[in-house]
C-alpha cells in the first residue's frame, strides 16, 4: 500500500470510531450538608450507563453502623431538619422496601455503613432510577442521609429515624 493511501483509510476509521462512541454518560451529584445539630457531610454521584444507574457516596460524620440513604422528592434542603425534601422518591406508587430484594420505591438505597471513624463510602447500581429526563430522573430531587439504619420494611419509610444530612442533586 502507498502511503498517502493511508491517510484516507485512518481518517475514516477515526471518524467511525468517534461515531460510534456514544458520547459521555449522564451524571448527576449532590453535596451534602449537615442538618440543625449535626456535623455530617459529603458527595454522591450518579452516573447512568447501559440502563443503570451506579450510586457513589462518601460521607463523614457519621456515628459508626448503618444509615438508611435515599433520593427524596423534592430538590429542597431548606429546612433545618430536611424536611423540606419531602418523602422517598416513589414515582411507581410502591412500597418502601430493600433495594435488592423484590418491591421498593426508586428512591430506596442500599444502607450507608460507617467505620469506627464515622466515614461511610458505599458504591451501588439500580434500575430503578435514571439521571436523562424521564419519571425516574433524579435531577432536582434530593439526597438524604439518615440518623439510624433502614429497616426497609416499616412503611412508609423504613424507620431510620431523623434526617442528619441533606444534598440537591444537579445535572453535571
Amino acid at each position: 500500500m502507498r502511503p498517502l493511501n493511508v491517510v484516507p483509510l485512518l481518517a475514516a476509521t477515526l471518524l467511525t470510531a468517534c461515531a460510534t462512541s456514544g458520547g459521555s454518560s449522564p451524571t448527576a451529584g449532590a453535596s451534602l450538608a449537615a442538618t440543625r445539630g449535626n456535623t455530617v457531610a459529603g458527595t454522591v454521584s450518579f452516573v447512568e450507563s447501559n440502563g443503570e444507574v451506579r450510586v457513589t457516596a462518601e460521607v463523614s460524620g457519621l456515628s459508626p453502623g448503618p444509615h438508611g440513604f435515599h433520593v427524596h422528592e423534592k430538590g429542597d434542603c431548606s429546612a433545618p431538619d430536611g424536611t423540606s425534601a419531602g418523602g422517598h422518591f416513589n414515582p411507581g406508587g410502591k412500597a418502601h422496601g430493600h433495594p435488592g430484594h423484590g418491591e421498593h420505591h426508586a428512591g430506596d438505597l442500599p444502607q450507608l455503613m460507617a467505620d469506627a471513624s464515622g466515614v461511610a463510602r458505599l458504591s451501588a447500581t439500580t434500575t430503578a432510577l435514571s439521571v436523562s429526563s424521564g419519571d425516574a430522573s433524579v435531577v432536582g430531587r434530593s439526597v438524604i442521609v439518615h440518623a439510624g439504619p433502614d429497616d426497609f420494611k416499616s412503611q412508609p419509610a423504613g424507620n431510620s429515624g431523623p434526617r442528619v444530612a441533606c444534598g440537591v442533586i444537579a445535572a453535571r
